[in-house]
């Protein structure tokens, strides 16, 4: 009979440890998920951000003419 207490007994211990490692990875899981989330809505301001900086500088180009740009026009003493 001590046997089977034993037996019981190790894999009542066995499945505490499993349930802790469970609720553990479980809580990391949750916690990795809302860290992709906040780079999720970081990455979509940056392209909002990124893509009207680049239709700005569009408009630019355009409005100069296809002139060069001041810093990379030698100064008029060469």
């Amino acid at each position: 009979m001590t046997e089977h207490a034993s037996d019981t007994d190790t894999s009542e211990i066995r499945m505490m440890a499993l349930e802790e490692q469970v609720a553990h990875l479980t809580k990391t899981v949750e916690e990795l998920s809302d860290v992709v989330a906040r780079q999720e809505q970081v990455i979509e301001v940056s392209t909002r951000r990124l893509a009207m900086l680049m239709q700005r500088e569009a408009g630019r180009e355009a409005d100069g003419g296809g002139t060069v740009a001041l810093a990379d026009q030698r100064p008029p003493h060469w």
